[in-house]
């Protein structure tokens, strides 16, 4: 009977083992299927965009610094806005961003879809880098990142199905769970991932928005034509929608 049990039970391993396997592929097809249906997409910008690290340095003393409005004054004049330059007279923050990630944005262009960073902290650091990349959509100090979602889907007439987020962490969740495809980074919380479905194969920082953006890409077919447009100097059309020099 031992032997016996023994067997079965290695049976049943394997069947689960079959099994596991079949959810996963067929999780990958209805990603693709997804992935075909978008036209905007969404990421966040900590632990996403960059690996999560934030460095702040503390700003020298400057002439006329009572004069100049803070962060949070300046963010309140243009309250409503997005893509400007916040401005800060007592700390600088840095982050590192992946060159791979800024040719995603100029090949999502190209395939004729929209980008943009919703994101909960205020930063000027971000707001530079959205202006270089030339994203249509920026939304900082984003506590509930649904409510910037209903926004731009108002805005473009888009259904939440033509929406796909990237995310890391749990504020992502909302989001995550609603819209048309839920990507996580590799580097995000396990909460995340279980949301997710598509699981890029690089970290936040390293690479996993081009990860994103060539995996829908490439489920609906674009993605060797938009390399070959990005790459062609004979396209007007790719120059004019490259992403900037870093003179912003």
């Amino acid at each position: 009977m031992g032997e016996r049990a023994r067997r079965a039970g290695m049976r049943g391993a394997a069947t689960i083992k079959s099994m596991s396997g079949a959810v996963a592929g067929t999780a990958a097809r209805t990603a693709e299927e997804r992935a075909r249906r978008i036209k905007i997409i969404l990421f966040d910008v900590d632990g996403v965009m960059t690996d999560g690290g934030i460095w702040i340095f503390p700003v020298p003393g400057t002439p006329n610094a009572q004069e100049q409005p803070n962060t949070q004054e300046h963010l309140g004049r243009h309250d409503g806005q997005a893509g400007f330059g916040i401005r800060s007279t007592t700390m600088v923050e840095a982050k590192g961003f992946h060159a791979h990630d800024g040719t995603a944005f100029s090949l999502a262009r190209l395939a004729g879809m929209k980008c943009g960073f919703i994101t909960k902290r205020i930063s000027e650091t971000v707001a530079l880098r959205a202006r270089d990349l030339k994203l249509e959509f920026l939304y900082m100090g984003q506590s509930y990142k649904m409510q910037a979602v209903r926004e731009i889907m108002a805005k473009e007439e888009v259904t939440l199905e033509e929406i796909a987020f990237v995310g890391d962490d749990v504020i992502d969740l909302p989001v995550l769970r609603e819209c048309g495809l839920a990507i996580a980074v590799a580097n995000a919380r396990e909460p995340v991932k279980a949301a997710a479905h598509y699981v890029t194969p690089h970290g936040g920082g390293h690479g996993a928005g081009r990860d994103a953006v060539e995996f829908i890409l490439a489920a609906k077919g674009l993605l060797e034509q938009v390399t070959e447009a990005y790459i062609d100097e004979r396209n007007p059309m790719a120059a004019s929608m490259d992403i900037g020099k870093g003179q912003v």
